[in-house]
């Protein structure tokens, strides 16, 4: 009532305090500007308190008038001023408060989703429900190599045969993408001195790497062997060997248990068309706390496919991880009834020859070294120290290159002179394959890729 009065008695009056209290107000919104200061209900300075004039957090056109015990906000952008009192601006501070929290950058919205729609079948770790039967998306070994698509894919549509059902129409496009994008960063491993090969293959020589329950992969391989890379003549007309006849195999291995694995591979007639069945269990591991990796692989290849020249394979493959960027691996590998690595002669179609057995015993030796994190130089040796000679090896096979790994897949290009790939003929060189005693020579080097994919 007074204020009113005195409004109506000098309104010039009132209008200089207006202008004087808005300049006040933007004098201290530049000191504002100028740095952070600490939230105070003390008057910002002296002439403000000698005035009674109080600042409203947060603002740049109100302030506080206090005149007889009494409070007035003089809003200096409408230019009115209302009678209040203390305890609504303590309100109006939290409102304040609660705006700023709510204009905060939000939580991980992936996370925040997965608490919400996941949590009661997956757990709210994502480790999974025993009860449920409820997969562990926080295992490394089990969900790496996944593909994005084929996660943001099950989130959509859910998985046929389990109790997984689709969010299509519950969440939309943004909220499947955070939320399938925070499902795998579950699985990202934490940082450790355990080394992650990223194939089934140094290159020919196998990194005995355990797959997880479920897991299938399929591997293919090819080898140049009929035309050198750095000999010979019109190398850059024919791609330094790359157009050439490739000897291309393929084959499949599947996760039983996250300890038992099988494989089938199979090789082309040109190599006498061998097939291996193989099983192999993985007893100790790294990551498991053991100071190696171990595993015991047994195979059988038939040539012929798998009806004639049968080699039994007997393998052990130790590795150590050297740091996290490296590891070496040992593969000491007894066969009996080995066969000579030979061209098959005449037409594909026709059968290959009977061959004397020889039983050999070699022990290969290899290191892959990540000089970034997806990609890797690799490097073998597979000395043959036992009946070598019966198989016409005159100098051990040996392989380098390099290694791309890309989420479920693996890319090896590299030079060696071995071109066989199953357990039987990977010691053998292009030197009696090729009948040239000297074809496995450094200048017998020939390109040579594997490609690794994980299907699911």
């Amino acid at each position: 009532m007074q204020l009113r009065m005195m409004s109506a008695r000098h309104p010039a009056l009132i209008a200089l305090l207006i202008a004087f209290l808005h300049i006040l107000a933007l004098q201290v919104s530049e000191l504002r500007a100028a740095g952070p200061t600490t939230p105070s209900a003390e008057p910002a300075t002296p002439l403000a308190a000698a005035l009674g004039v109080r600042f409203v957090d947060g603002s740049t056109s109100s302030v506080i008038l206090e005149r007889d015990g009494k409070e007035y906000v003089v809003d200096l952008a409408t230019q009115t001023i209302r009678e209040t009192s203390p305890t609504p601006q303590v309100a109006r501070a939290e409102s304040q408060q609660g705006a700023a929290a709510s204009s905060a950058p939000p939580a991980n919205s992936g996370a925040s989703l997965f608490r919400q729609q996941c949590a009661s079948c997956h757990g709210a770790d994502g480790k999974g429900i025993a009860a449920q039967n409820t997969p562990d998306l926080t295992n490394f070994r089990a969900r790496s190599g996944i593909p994005s698509q084929t996660i943001i894919d099950v989130v959509t549509n859910g998985k046929t045969g389990t109790a997984m059902q689709g969010f299509s129409g519950r969440l939309n496009a943004t909220e499947i993408r955070d939320v399938s994008a925070f499902v795998q960063s579950l699985a990202t491993p934490a940082q450790s001195n355990v080394y992650e090969p990223a194939d089934d293959l140094v290159f020919s020589l196998p990194t005995g790497r355990r797959l997880a329950k479920g897991g299938l992969y399929i591997n293919f391989t090819h080898r140049f062997a009929y035309d050198p890379a750095f000999s010979g003549s019109g190398l850059g007309n024919i791609l330094f060997g790359l157009d050439g006849f490739s000897v291309s195999s393929f084959g499949l291995r599947y996760g039983i248990t996250d300890k038992l694995s099988v494989n089938v591979f199979r090789s082309p007639s040109i190599i006498n068309r061998p097939i291996e069945f193989m099983g192999a269990y993985n007893f100790l591991d790294e990551h498991d706390g053991h100071p190696i990796n171990a595993a015991l692989r047994v195979s059988i290849d038939g040539q012929d496919n798998f009806r004639r020249n049968f080699t039994t394979n007997f393998e052990a493959i130790v590795s150590r991880s050297i740091t996290r960027r490296a590891q070496l691996y040992v593969v000491p590998t007894y066969s009996f009834n080995n066969r000579r690595l030979v061209s098959k002669p005449g037409a594909l179609e026709n059968r290959p020859a009977e061959q004397p057995g020889i039983d050999t015993f070699s022990i290969g030796a290899g290191l892959a070294w990540n000089f970034r994190p997806t990609v890797a130089l690799v490097t073998e040796v597979i000395p043959t120290v036992m009946n070598g000679d019966d198989l016409g090896i005159h100098r051990p096979a040996y392989s380098f290159g390099i290694q791309k790994q890309i989420r479920g897949h693996a890319f090896t290009l590299g030079f060696t002179q071995g071109p066989g790939t199953t357990v039987a003929q990977r010691a053998g060189t292009r030197a009696t394959y090729l009948s040239d005693p000297s074809a496995d020579k450094p200048s017998g080097l020939f390109f040579g890729f594997n490609l690794m994919r994980r299907l699911r």
